[in-house]
């Protein structure tokens, strides 16, 4: 694992210092990208860095200097080889007085690098019970305050599965704790729109592109009926088929989402920075 804290590349990753009055620390007041590496190189890094600037401004950051963020990555990612890996860029509100409010000292920006295994060419997802809420302030926004992820996580893997999926409010289909959901109904292709509350994932947005689809929003229950295949995606999962969804076996991969894993390799393989 390598480190780059606020301008330095750390020596001891794990001896890293953080302030304990950071913001990110005591209240989740931070934003966060992962970033997919390929030998070295990561992948669609200037979307990330667009995500990371909107995010920061919806919780009412400033934006980070991505000049200074790229060369963070930069100097993180130099000697790295790895077939497959992960960056993770962090960007919270820095120093502040104990409680919700914040301090006007700098923002802290850390990235940080390790190797990562290939996900699995399927997986299983388990419906959780507590929605999403598509009217939240942070709705949309890739924040560090995940504890709804965990506990999400932790219910679906009760169940067997290895990735939770929320409705909204009002019962429509959203996303996952960490990736987007595409379907197949009556051979159309899928998605949950982003009024649904899900993220502007950036996988997400790319499948679109190169493979097509609909977005729309759908009650849960009946998406769960209807599909005849469906996959997740996300940076570290690319298209990623599903085999079964809460008690229902699902063909994975089905004809569709193994053309759209088709032509994400082979679209991904033409440009690291589509």
């Amino acid at each position: 694992m390598r480190a780059w804290l606020n301008g330095q590349l750390l020596d001891d990753p794990t001896g890293a210092s953080l302030s304990v009055t950071d913001h990110g620390f005591t209240v989740g007041d931070g934003v966060f990208e992962s970033v997919k590496t390929l030998r070295g190189e990561p992948f669609a890094l200037t979307r990330h860095l667009t995500r990371l600037t909107r995010s920061a401004k919806g919780l009412g950051l400033e934006a980070p200097d991505e000049s200074v963020v790229r060369r963070g990555v930069a100097e993180v990612l130099v000697g790295t080889d790895d077939p497959l890996g992960r960056l993770r860029i962090t960007y919270t509100a820095g120093p502040a007085p104990m409680g919700s409010g914040r301090g006007d000292g700098p923002a802290t920006l850390v990235v940080a690098y390790s190797a990562l295994s290939p996900m699995g060419a399927t997986t299983t997802v388990s419906t959780v019970p507590w929605p999403r809420n598509e009217r939240a302030a942070t709705a949309g926004l890739k924040t560090t305050s995940y504890a709804e992820n965990v506990i999400a996580l932790a219910h679906a893997s009760e169940r067997g599965a290895t990735e939770a999926i929320f409705a909204n409010t009002v019962g429509h289909l959203c996303e996952g704790t960490g990736s987007n959901v595409f379907y197949v109904v009556d051979g159309q292709l899928r998605t949950p729109t982003l009024d649904s509350g899900c993220l502007a994932g950036v996988t997400r947005a790319l499948v679109l592109e190169w493979c097509g689809g609909v977005e729309v929003d759908e009650p849960t229950a009946e998406v769960a009926e209807r599909m005849s295949e469906a996959f997740l995606v996300s940076t570290t999962r690319d298209v990623q088929a599903i085999s079964r969804w809460d008690d229902r076996e699902l063909t994975a991969p089905g004809p569709v989402t193994a053309e759209c894993a088709r032509t994400w390799a082979q679209r991904e393989a033409d440009n690291l920075d589509p």
